[in-house]
Order: structure tokens, then sequence, then C-alpha cells
């Protein structure tokens, strides 16, 4: 089945958003969503129902403070949820709002200079509307951009993450059937290594069922981003797992691939609790709720790229640390 026209009408909001003013960005909203829209973002937004209260909340705040903002799309594909109601349509775009930080947003100080906020958004579409939006951003990755770090260092790299090594992110042409199929039971099967931490081989072997060797984690701020089987096992995937206890099982909320890309979202993911170790942060015994969006390119028949948005300042507040409240709150003074 072609998803051509779902991911046009997607193509087409971000397009009319981009080139809308500020005072018009309410009626952009409603001229693509419905009324009732069920928008879901990172923290401080979380859940908000209705289009004009995403444009109010979310979109005009963000615009006011990001100068002649422009969306710099690296990924866009479509496909049925293959998790729940298999007759919907997803469409999943990915990239980075950039502008010019000329005014504060959440408390972040404004810079005056470029910036960029990663995202990715899971649309579903009915008839000619949008009537769900997942939307993650990674706010702490514009805080360090700001010049202020709300983390201990990470164990792997702070960039700014390009798109796909093979500039093939944009499907804008129907993709076979079948390679669609491949990438989603590729994703599967990386899932069901993940859930097990299979304890009859080393983490690296495990990895190596369906990574490549040379893949790429493009993680969020506060974990960064981490190259080849044996970096990323060393610096976040064995970290992680040496760090928490009571791991829940895996909940997404939408699953899809179409070509080479595929991903997921859950609200939450799962749940675990830190043992300590983890972002450099003690353990605290509470449970916490990760909010995830995994987006993946594959390569043959091995998972060659991953694009990871977690709601890191959710999590935290769940722990008791309001990471973003106290960051922005630390006021810098002149010498």
């Amino acid at each position: 089945m072609s998803f051509q026209t779902q991911k046009k009408l997607v193509y087409a909001f971000q397009t009319a958003m981009d080139t809308a003013t500020e005072h018009d960005i309410p009626k952009v909203m409603s001229q693509f969503s419905t009324t009732d829209l069920k928008w879901r973002g990172f923290h401080p937004f979380n859940e908000i129902t209705g289009a004009d209260q995403v444009a109010r909340q979310f979109w005009q705040p963000l615009r006011s403070s990001l100068a002649h903002m422009q969306n710099r799309v690296d990924i866009l594909f479509a496909g049925h949820n293959s998790l729940h109601d298999p007759d919907d349509v997803w469409v999943v775009s990915m990239g980075h709002l950039m502008g010019l930080f000329d005014k504060p947003w959440l408390g972040i100080r404004a810079t005056g200079k470029m910036a960029f906020l990663r995202y990715c958004a899971f649309y579903k579409v009915s008839g000619d509307r949008i009537v769900e939006t997942a939307m993650y951003f990674d706010i702490p990755h514009l805080m360090v951009q700001a010049g202020q770090n709300p983390f201990p260092p990470q164990t792997a790299a702070h960039l700014v993450q390009p798109g796909p090594l093979t500039h093939d992110g944009l499907l804008w042409n129907e993709q076979p059937i079948e390679e669609g199929n491949k990438t989603l039971a590729l994703i599967n099967a990386m899932i069901s290594d993940l859930g097990q931490w299979n304890s009859g081989m080393t983490l690296q072997e495990e990895l190596a069922r369906t990574w490549h060797q040379d893949m790429i984690w493009w993680g969020p701020e506060g974990i960064g981003a981490t190259y080849t089987i044996d970096r990323y096992a060393k610096q976040h995937s064995g970290p992680f797992r040496a760090g928490f206890t009571e791991r829940s099982k895996t909940e997404h909320v939408c699953r899809l691939a179409e070509g080479n890309y595929g991903g997921f979202f859950g609200w939450p993911n799962f749940t675990a609790i830190p043992s300590g170790g983890f972002m450099g942060m003690p353990s605290t015994g509470k449970p916490g709720e990760f909010r995830v969006i995994d987006i993946y390119r594959r390569a043959d028949d091995k998972l060659a790229e991953n694009w990871v948005f977690i709601d890191l300042l959710h999590f935290w507040k769940q722990q008791g640390v309001d990471v973003l409240t106290r960051t922005t709150g630390i006021k810098q003074t002149g010498g």
C-alpha cells in the first residue's frame, strides 16, 4: 500500500508551519489537525489536548524564541501501526528545528546565535487531518548549546547530529512492501534480544546478532552519540544495563517501518529502577518511566544507524530532581 497521500499531508503541514507567522500558527494547526488533537511531548509539556492548545502552549512560545525557525527534515517515512489498529497510518518525521535563539525559552537563556532543537514526530493521519501526534525533542541538547549543561559529563559524544549516512531518509516515493517487512522484522528481533538481556553470550555478541559492527547510536544529550558495537557497549548499553534493576517489559504505542527505515514510540516504553551510576547520578530506589522514540536505518540484514530520543527531564523529575528548573534557575554573574 502507498502512504504518499499521508506523507504529503504531513509535509504540507510542516511547510505551512515554516512559513506561518507566530500569530497564524493556531490557524495552521486547525487547518491540518482535528480540534481534539491528542498531542504527546516531553517534559514540561507532556500531554496536550486540542490543536489550539498545542499551538498556544508549544508552538507559539518556541517560534517566539527561535526566530526565523525552519524545519530541517532528515527522515520521512510512513506505514501501518504493526501493534495496534493495523489500519491506522502513521507518518514519521525526524530532524532539527533550527533558528536564531533570540529570546529565552523554558528559562533557557537566549544566545542570539543559531540553535538546533532535535526532534522526532509520529503523526497519526485519518482522512485529511492529523488526529494524534507524539513529538519528542531533546531539550537538554538545546540547553548545552546555550551554555547551560544540565548533566554530569556524559559517556558518549555531544554533537549536532546529522541525518543518514546514505542521504536517502526522505521516502518521497513508494517503497517495496517486502523491504519494510525486513526492516520491521529486524527491529522486532533486536527488541526481543534487548528484552532478554541474554546471559549466555557477551553483550557484544548479542548486539552483533542485529547490528552492524560499525553501527552508530545517535543518543540524547546526557548520554551522547557513539560509534561501533564495541564503543556502544562501553559508552551506553553496558553502563545502562548495569545501572538499572527491575526493568519492565517493553510497551510501544506505535511501531512501523517503510523501506530501510523504521521506528517506534512508547508512553512510556518501559520503567526501571536506577541502581546507581546512570549518568553519574546515585541510586534512588524509585521506578522511573522512559519515554522513548527510536528511529532505525537498516543496511542489508543489519541495523546500521539509530536515532534515539529519551525524556531524561521527565525521568529525573520522577527521581526527585527537577533538572530543567534547577539548571535554568542558576544565574551567572559577571566577574
